[in-house]
């Protein structure tokens, strides 16, 4: 079995975050989605999350991804790539910050996942941004 591991806040599922969830599936069999946590997403945002983590994790589940799962605690820790060890990262056209992070500790790891960047669905529209999550 292959398992994919997408990144993201994911407060308020969007069609944008739709067509990225799918398009990571398609680089394996199972995925997981890692929820950033309420305190680390206020701190990279500038704000909250409307929704909590739980309830984030909540809708992923009802999205149809195979597992949700809080983040780390603390940035660029990773452990929740440790603990998992998936096949692909599947990372958004916009999460440059993220891959340089990840990137940054393949050592750190004993295997190496294949990290992928997945197209933008119609950013002009349901970019994060744009609609104010």
């Amino acid at each position: 079995m292959r398992t994919v591991m997408v990144f993201g806040t994911f407060d308020g599922i969007h069609d944008g975050h739709r067509a990225f969830l799918r398009e990571a599936k398609h680089h394996g069999d199972y995925l997981i989605a890692v929820v950033t946590p309420d305190y680390i997403a206020g701190h990279l945002k500038g704000k909250e999350p409307r929704a909590d983590v739980e309830k984030r994790i909540k809708m992923l589940e009802e999205e149809g991804v195979d597992k949700a799962v809080e983040g780390d605690d603390e940035l660029d820790a990773w452990n929740v790539i440790k603990k998992y060890k998936p096949e692909v990262i599947a990372l958004g056209y916009d999460q440059h910050a993220l891959r340089e992070s990840v990137e940054a500790n393949l050592a750190n790891f004993n295997w190496r996942p294949e990290i992928t960047v997945l197209g933008a669905h119609q950013p002009e529209k349901y970019h994060n941004s744009l609609l104010g999550s």
